[in-house]
């Protein structure tokens, strides 16, 4: 299988490629570079595996939620390539990206919990409690967005550790949810590297979907939408 993912969806930018079972990664920081660092990070990739792009069997990328711009970038990039290649795309979170960086970045056993925040700004978190299972994340409820305050964990998990950059708002977060935590680390973003780890699982088990449907995932919106008159 070669499987090529990318994440715009924080400040960090990001491509991974899993090509014949090995990956490859390369990573960056820059808030303002997605759009000029994205596709060079990609031929890159290719061109090191010794592959084209017809080569590819799927694609992936972080769908969101997380910056509205960097969400878009990453999907169009996608979008297009899935769109040329007639190949499927896997969608994955940003907010389980992270929790898969968590996971390994803990050393996590089976039950334990993760719970993501990352800042969306005017005064809110995107926020999902996740629970290793396997080693990988699975969601515990939904991705929610909501003011710091407002933010609760999942029952049923009796040890958590917190990840992401909403982390650093832990001061304006309930007592009992920070009390709860053993550790955590506003450090972790969204990673190309955890996209394809988590998508490559994905495409074996459905396929993935076609371009058409893979979708960015801004929450924000979605909320907002809802609470309009007659929604």
């Amino acid at each position: 299988m070669n499987l090529l993912a990318v994440d715009t969806s924080s400040e960090g930018c990001s491509a991974a490629l899993i090509c014949g079972g090995q990956a490859t990664g390369r990573s960056e920081i820059a808030p303002r570079g997605h759009t000029r660092l994205l596709m060079p990070m990609i031929r890159g990739l290719l061109t090191e595996a010794g592959i084209t792009p017809a080569d590819l069997d799927a694609l992936a990328f972080a769908c969101g939620p997380g910056s509205f711009t960097g969400v878009r970038i990453a999907t169009g990039v996608i979008q297009g390539l899935a769109y040329g290649l007639e190949i499927p795309v896997v969608p994955v979170s940003s907010l389980q990206a992270v929790a898969a960086g968590a996971v390994e970045r803990f050393g996590l056993a089976d039950g334990d919990g993760v719970a993501v925040a990352f800042d969306a700004r005017m005064g809110e978190v995107y926020w999902a409690c996740f629970q290793c299972r396997s080693g990988r994340p699975e969601l515990l409820g939904a991705e929610r967005v909501c003011p710091p305050a407002n933010v609760a964990l999942a029952a049923d998990v009796t040890r958590w550790w917190g990840a992401g950059s909403g982390w650093a708002l832990q001061q304006d977060f309930p007592a009992d949810v920070v009390a709860a935590m053993v550790s955590v680390d506003d450090s972790l973003i969204p990673q190309a590297s955890r996209v394809a780890q988590l998508a490559s699982e994905v495409f074996v088990a459905t396929g993935g979907v076609a371009a058409a449907e893979a979708q960015p995932v801004y929450i924000r919106d979605e909320v907002a939408w809802k609470k309009l008159p007659g929604r």
